[in-house]
């Protein structure tokens, strides 16, 4: 385990998927790992998390998606450079979702284009 607590929890579940397994137990937790999860299960990629406070842990039962990887370095981008970004990470136009770090807290890129903000990338997922 690194220092990149999303991209090593987005690794585990990457590598679990490609193993077939059902639940991955990341043993160690952050807000913003946990706000990405909340994204992801909006979406279908995550079923379920549940979070164990006292093991400091979090048991995700995996969802539907293909890819997921954090962005390093986390690039800044103003509300015109999304479009670039999404087409350098995402295979195709409809398909995937880049998640940013706004002032408005974490959001997908289709939010963060409707509300005409720029952020920090964080992670993508298809």
């Amino acid at each position: 385990m690194a220092h990149d607590i999303v991209a090593d929890a987005l690794n585990m579940m990457r590598n679990a998927k490609k193993a077939n397994k059902e639940v991955v137990r990341v043993k160690i937790i952050s807000n913003i790992l946990i706000e990405v999860l909340k994204i992801m299960k909006q979406k279908g990629a995550v079923k379920k998390y549940k979070i164990d406070p006292k093991d400091k842990s979090i048991e995700i039962t995996l969802g539907d998606f293909t890819e997921c990887k954090a962005i390093k370095p986390r690039f800044s981008c103003d509300k015109s450079q999304i479009e670039k970004y999404r087409r350098r990470y995402l295979p195709a136009r409809n398909l995937g979702i880049v998640i940013i770090s706004t002032n408005k807290g974490l959001m997908t890129h289709e939010e963060a284009e409707t509300e005409q903000i720029g952020g920090s990338l964080v992670s993508y997922f298809y």
